[in-house]
């Protein structure tokens, strides 16, 4: 899959694309975008905004109405994915493994002989 060059877009697409991803950057000015076509539908567009958000679905509320506008009415197979940068997600995942683990008694879980 490589990245789509927005003027390869229909004119209804880019203003589309262009939409989604200003309201992306209204609630967060810190987001990044890709825009690819969709593997399996080549006439689809994914909207990639990474984001540096707890719940990436966020973002998927602030613009899932619009989105659902765009395909159901104007018929552009457009979507948005959010996802979190790698940084922070290799962060979380240090974190969940360095978490306290409760201790086994085994003198308590094994009775003596």
């Amino acid at each position: 899959m490589t990245t789509e060059n927005q003027r390869d877009l229909s004119s209804q697409m880019q203003s589309a694309v262009n939409e989604l991803r200003q309201t992306v950057k209204e609630r967060y000015p810190e987001a990044t975008f890709r825009i690819y076509r969709g593997q399996d539908e080549p006439e689809a567009v994914h909207l990639i905004a990474t984001v540096d958000i707890d719940d990436p679905d966020e973002v998927v509320d602030l613009v899932i109405e619009r989105v659902l506008e765009f395909q159901l009415d104007k018929g552009l197979p457009v979507h948005v994915i959010p996802i979190r940068p790698l940084a922070r997600v290799l962060e979380d995942q240090a974190s969940q493994r360095h978490r306290a683990r409760p201790r086994i008694d085994w003198g308590a879980a094994i009775p003596n002989p």
